[in-house]
């Protein structure tokens, strides 16, 4: 299987599909990018489509680092590097999201267009919260409570509702999904410390901001503070889909997502 070796020596997996345009769907916090599932091969009939799984998850080297989000960004350019692209298309859900900014705001020739779904710019007390509680119950339940946990955040409640075997099945597996703990939590960490607010103004590359109205993770208040911030972009919003709405309504999603991404 694909791998790029970074400049410290850990490696990320990768995989390239369809061809166009080159678009990388970017996970969230769980970082693999088994997430975006049957969204890459509609997508791939449009664009060049790549995945990765972030450092410290999935398929790639497990660091026991100190993370970052700014990290996380640096990982991906080193991918974007790689693979021999000038400019690319992002779209990044959630922690992608927040990467998507960095490299919007410190790369800014690397990015044609961005899509920010389901993400944001500052964290909040309601943000910070959610987190201490989900570190929590990894730190003092373990994975398969925190998993558990998950499911309930991430998802409507009638997804979670007509899923109830496939949310068991994950759980588990939840020691293999997370063989080290503190890799997570030191994630969780970097993500509540991003804060990009002050420098979204910047931000030249067309963007448009995606989320489903019901997100208890990223509620909307979110989506709508980057579209005042980040000069000339637009919102969507679905009626519903939970924070994973991409899995939901994954046809709204890559209609909307393709249309912008291929206007003149």
């Amino acid at each position: 299987m694909p791998h790029i070796k970074l400049s410290d020596g850990a490696e990320l997996y990768y995989e390239k599909h369809g061809s166009g345009p080159p678009l990388f769907l970017v996970a969230g916090l769980g970082g693999d990018g088994r997430f975006w599932g049957v969204n890459v091969a509609e997508l791939a009939k449009h664009f060049t489509v790549v995945v990765h799984d972030h450092r410290g998850t999935g398929r790639s080297t497990l660091s026991r680092i100190t993370y970052s989000v700014a990290q996380m960004a640096g990982d991906a350019l080193q991918l974007i590097d790689a693979l021999g692209y000038a400019k690319i298309h992002w779209c990044g859900h959630s922690t992608g999201g927040a990467m998507g900014q960095v490299l919007a705001i410190e790369h800014p020739g690397r990015l044609d267009r961005l899509v920010l779904s389901a993400t944001w710019a500052k964290t909040d007390a309601f943000f910070r919260r959610l987190f201490e509680v989900r570190s929590m119950m990894l730190r003092e339940l373990g994975p398969a409570a925190y998993m558990k946990g998950n499911a309930l955040a991430l998802n409507m409640p009638s997804w979670i509702r007509d899923h109830d075997g496939d949310l068991l099945a994950l759980e588990a597996k939840a020691h293999e999904t997370i063989p080290v703990p503190e890799i997570v939590l030191s994630r969780i960490a970097a993500i509540v410390a991003h804060d990009r607010r002050d420098q979204l103004q910047t931000v030249r590359a067309p963007t448009l901001a995606i989320c489903a109205r019901d997100d208890t993770v990223t509620p909307l208040y979110f989506t709508e503070e980057l579209v005042r911030l980040i000069p000339g972009a637009r919102a969507y919003v679905l009626a519903d889909g939970g924070h994973a709405y991409p899995n939901v309504h994954g046809a709204e999603f890559r209609r909307v997502m393709t249309s912008f991404l291929l206007e003149s």
